[in-house]
């Protein structure tokens, strides 16, 4: 029997992997999450970790556990940023993640501030319950058509092909961009065109040093005053200052985010701008799939643990 630490309660039955095997799962009984120093101290008493996005596991805290035992870190995420998955491997820690699980979940969220931002559905929301809506009038809340719009998907990977998938039963005309030619109808080789041709950009690419601040003034520049951003990607993909300042000024229609840089913390004149969907990282919060994420994680500690490869492991 293993001693498997869980970083923060999970939906019901996202641990019965780790305890149908007979692991002992050390948590706390409510949903407080560990601070650094914590997780440095348990992870030199644990075999392994199930974690999340929001638990920093960085050379410290693996080389706590590696010193004494610590196998196995797995993320209840696909992104996986948070923990130093090559300070990891060169420690002999096994990392796994939860890829495939929520891409139709996160994909229905993507589309929904697709036309939430494009048909400015939060600003009309606001004014209705704030008792500033006026009654019906002619010219009110004219927001973007979605249907027969051009899409523009940055990243081609389950989710964005996904949402392409639901932009199909919209009439949407469909491109994308990747580093690496996908030989696929739709591909652009060139971000820069992309940003120029799509009516509507949805971002789906991890984040890594290449892709941080992949969108900063100059690319929402060449989007142009009618585009609309969407991003559940992450969110320093996205420089917010430079997004905040397009909607103010109007260089870009709207923005719907689901993503922010400096999670919880929201810039403040994102908070404030006009025309813009803001959710709090819900992309995969469905019942369903939250629970299946948790057990697709607990089953990868768990195959670890009993000496096989794990369906879903991370290399560097």
């Amino acid at each position: 029997m293993a001693r498997v630490l869980v970083t923060r309660l999970l939906p019901a039955g996202g641990t019965d992997p780790l305890t149908a095997a007979g692991h002992d799962v050390v948590q706390r009984t409510e949903d407080v999450p560990y601070g650094h120093e914590e997780l440095v101290s348990l992870a030199s008493g644990v075999d392994g970790i199930v974690c999340l996005l929001t638990d920093r596991i960085d050379e410290e805290v693996l080389a706590a556990g590696a010193s004494a035992g610590l196998r196995v870190v797995a993320n209840v995420a696909v992104g996986y940023d948070n923990i130093d998955v090559a300070a990891a491997h060169r420690l002999g820690v096994a990392v796994c993640n939860t890829p495939g699980v929520l891409d139709e979940t996160t994909a229905d969220l993507a589309f929904l501030l697709v036309l939430a931002a494009s048909r400015l559905a939060s600003d009309a929301e606001h004014d209705l319950r704030h008792d500033a809506w006026p009654g019906w009038g002619v010219t009110q809340y004219l927001g973007r058509d979605v249907h027969g719009a051009t899409l523009g998907l940055v990243g081609y990977g389950r989710i964005g092909r996904a949402v392409a998938r639901r932009a199909a039963g919209f009439g949407m005309q469909v491109l994308h961009h990747t580093r690496r030619p996908t030989e696929m109808p739709g591909y652009v080789a060139e971000l820069e065109r992309l940003l120029a041709e799509a009516d509507v950009v949805s971002l789906h690419v991890p984040l890594t040093p290449a892709t941080r601040h992949l969108i900063g003034a100059r690319e929402l520049t060449l989007m142009g005053p009618d585009a609309v951003l969407v991003n559940t990607a992450r969110g320093p993909v996205v420089d917010e200052e430079a997004l905040a300042e397009a909607l103010h000024a109007g260089t870009i229609f709207a923005a719907g985010l689901d993503v922010f840089e400096r999670e919880p913390d929201v810039h403040p004149r994102l908070l404030c701008a006009p025309r813009t969907v803001l959710l709090p990282h819900i992309g995969s919060a469905s019942r369903a799939t939250r629970t299946q994420m948790a057990r697709v994680a607990s089953q990868g500690a768990c195959d670890v643990l009993a000496g096989r490869s794990p369906a879903n492991l991370v290399t560097p």
